[in-house]
């Protein structure tokens, strides 16, 4: 997947204060927001088969989104950014 210079600079960021930050393998909370449909969120869990992820779903009052918690336990803070760059792969999914 091609990143922007934005994309590049928040990940580049992100990998460092993770590195500075957290002793790994550690928890690591995701969060997501998607347009509601099945097949999204669906497409979102996929990424985390075969993983230790809690996932946590909830609509928003109007029904129109829903947000996607993720609790797993990841390596390094790479592994974190590969499953960012993974979900950011669904149609109309934000990263929080």
């Amino acid at each position: 997947m091609k990143q922007d210079k934005k994309t590049s600079e928040f990940y580049d960021r992100l990998r460092q204060q993770l590195q500075d930050d957290t002793q790994w393998p550690s928890q690591y909370l995701y969060k997501f927001i998607v347009p509601s449909s099945h097949e999204k969120i669906a497409e979102i869990e996929a990424v985390f088969d075969g993983t230790d992820a809690f996932i946590n779903t909830r609509d928003s009052s109007k029904g129109n989104y829903t947000s996607v918690s993720v609790k797993v336990t990841m390596d390094s803070p790479e592994s974190v950014i590969e499953k960012y760059l993974e979900v950011s792969k669904v149609e109309g999914v934000i990263s929080l």
